[in-house]
């Protein structure tokens, strides 16, 4: 099955091949359109990406929608390398992610790493997300999704021929040119800290400046006119000390692992939610937002409910009322329900109009 500019567009690369001692990485956005019309293809088939230059070899990026993996559908990305290695195994890995067009916020990120020895050579499949989850997540739109592709090509400059051995190498201790691993460990040690905050009687020395800069309601607390500007230990009340562990920590690294995991992310998500909103920290909103809508179910769909109506969160929101009134026999008989009725009750008319528009 050939590739198709309706079914698989690529847009212009969102940054150029970065040239190291021993490595060449390039970004891509894959923007595919028309969806529905590729779940036809077959386990067999793919779709080709053009062409990319990157260390010194062309590549394609495959995409197949009908992936079988235990039963379920996966949309599913592999390399394939074009031409044949000139000295010795070509190593390349592979790292995808499913990301919003607006705010450039990303799923979960995969990668696999593989070593190509001759031309026309693929990679296994990598799993990038189970079809009837992406077709409920929030950066489905329009019967399109993007995926940003990263693809990292490492050459032993030491076994090509002609290679001259760098004089002055650039450091290569692990983690030494992430500002996120950088600021991670200035967390940990707390280094330099001029505070600390007490949560649930666990206590965590921080940087006034970095929080303030992620936050505004921080900004308010330590340079604006609050009493808290003063101060070199401040109480934080209403929320559990595993919470802001983690939302503490995506201050600093931009990163939250907790969502990653497969039960337990959707209840740190609905937490974190609520902390996000508290203090103003919009990009965790949204990705706490993004993981409640892939991972809400018939269970949880009411208690995701009140969260999106009480922290306006108008994607999950939707995202809920579709899935109440698609099983709303079922939904009612859960305690999250019964809370919701309680606590929101004006949500009543929004789901009224959901199922009539559904049986309609």
């Amino acid at each position: 099955m050939g590739a198709s500019s309706s079914n698989l567009n690529l847009t212009e690369p969102s940054s150029s091949n970065l040239n190291l001692t021993d490595a060449a990485c390039a970004v891509h956005l894959f923007k595919i359109n028309g969806y529905s019309a590729t779940k036809a293809m077959a386990e067999t088939d793919s779709l080709p990406s053009k062409r990319l230059a990157v260390g010194g070899y062309e590549w394609e990026i495959h995409y197949t929608p009908s992936l079988v993996v235990c039963d379920y559908y996966y949309v599913a990305f592999k390399l394939v390398l074009l031409g044949a290695p000139r000295w010795h195994d070509v190593k390349a890995t592979l790292r995808c992610r499913l990301i919003d067009d607006a705010s450039r916020i990303g799923s979960v990120e995969n990668q696999l790493s593989h070593a190509f020895k001759h031309a026309e050579e693929s990679s296994e499949w990598l799993q990038c997300r189970r079809r009837s989850a992406l077709e409920w997540s929030s950066i489905f739109k329009d019967d399109s999704f993007t995926v940003e592709c990263t693809i990292t090509v490492i050459t032993d400059t030491e076994q090509l021929p002609g290679t001259a051995t760098a004089t002055h190498a650039l450091p290569r201790h692990a983690g030494s040119q992430s500002l996120c691993h950088d600021l991670g460990e200035l967390l940990r040690k707390g280094t330099g800290s001029d505070v600390t905050l007490v949560v649930s009687g666990e206590s965590f020395a921080a940087h006034k400046a970095i929080l303030a800069s992620r936050s505004p309601v921080f900004m308010a607390q330590f340079f604006g006119h609050m009493k808290e500007a003063r101060l070199h230990r401040v109480e934080i009340k209403d929320m559990e000390a595993a919470v802001f562990r983690a939302m503490l920590r995506f201050i600093y690294t931009d990163m939250v692992p907790e969502l990653d995991q497969p039960e337990d992310g959707v209840i740190m998500a609905q937490h974190l939610l609520a902390a996000a909103d508290m203090y103003g920290i919009d990009r965790l909103k949204l990705m706490c937002e993004d993981r409640l809508c892939d991972g809400t179910d018939v269970e949880t769909a009411a208690t995701a409910l009140g969260l999106a109506e009480q922290h306006g969160c108008s994607k999950l929101k939707a995202r809920c009322l579709e899935l109440i009134a698609a099983n709303l026999d079922a939904v009612i008989e859960t305690e999250g329900y019964k809370h919701l009725m309680e606590s929101s009750p004006l949500v009543m008319n929004d789901l009224i109009r959901a199922v009539r528009r559904r049986k309609n």
